[in-house]
């Protein structure tokens, strides 16, 4: 179980001590947890809705995202921020992507990114809190965790050495692929058509990032991976009440 500890410290903001600096290869194993990591969170996240329930709407929803972003310690919405920084600072260029991904600071372009991200989510929030369809809470989460798991088995890591790189190489991919496959079969059996359809928008946001890391950086960094997972989960849930209605 030292693998899954690795993956809840790493993805969450939980109280979790290692007794050390895992092998390397205990790091490629913790990517398989990432999506039980997702089911926690998602569970975490269903239970405080049903303990909001009488909560006025706005304050509910409110209270659904500050611990949705809390629960990761807003891990992603780095990513995401600095991601959003280069793509638009980059002009199309590889290296100055890259390089403008490590700076630790937030132009405008990453604020409103982040600012249009989480209102988009928090609105979200609020028509599924309206509908009762509580069930993408524990949904969104395993699909975004997921896709992080599916980025390293299917695309070239960019940036040599650090914990990336470790993830990337050590990651046991035979097991990997099975991991997702269970996740999509589960998420089929529990959710139904709203599995179906959430699977479909997940891929779809999915194979459509991908395809831009690869245009411009020829794979993925840290960075990019938290900004998928932030982008997946919010048109995820967005689509999931487009539908809905």
């Amino acid at each position: 179980m030292l693998a899954f500890w690795i993956a809840l410290q790493f993805l969450s903001s939980l109280p979790v001590r290692l007794p050390g600096m895992p092998e390397p290869a205990q790091l490629g194993r913790s990517l398989l947890f990432y999506p039980l990591v997702g089911l926690l969170f998602g569970g975490l996240l269903w239970g405080l809705d049903a303990l909001l329930l009488g909560t006025p709407l706005l304050l509910h929803g409110a209270l659904l995202l500050t611990a949705w972003v809390l629960l990761s310690g807003g891990l992603h919405l780095d990513g995401l921020a600095d991601s959003a920084d280069a793509w638009l600072g980059g002009f199309g260029d590889r290296e100055r992507t890259l390089l403008i991904m490590k700076d630790p600071r937030s132009g405008p372009i990453a604020v409103i990114t982040l600012v249009l991200v989480l209102l988009l989510k928090f609105a979200a929030l609020l028509a599924l809190i309206e509908q009762r369809q509580t069930l993408a809470l524990i949904i969104v989460p395993v699909l975004g965790r997921g896709a992080l798991l599916g980025l390293f088995l299917t695309t070239p890591y960019v940036r040599a050495g650090g914990l990336g790189q470790a993830l990337a190489d050590h990651l046991p991919r035979h097991s990997g692929w099975q991991v997702l496959l269970a996740c999509a079969l589960g998420g089929l059996l529990v959710a139904g058509w709203v599995g179906v359809s959430a699977l479909v928008i997940a891929l779809t946001v999915f194979i459509g990032l991908r395809q831009m890391m690869l245009r411009r950086l020829g794979g993925c960094t840290g960075d990019t991976a938290g900004a998928l997972l932030e982008l997946l989960e919010m048109v995820v849930l967005v689509g999931l009440v487009l539908i809905w209605n």
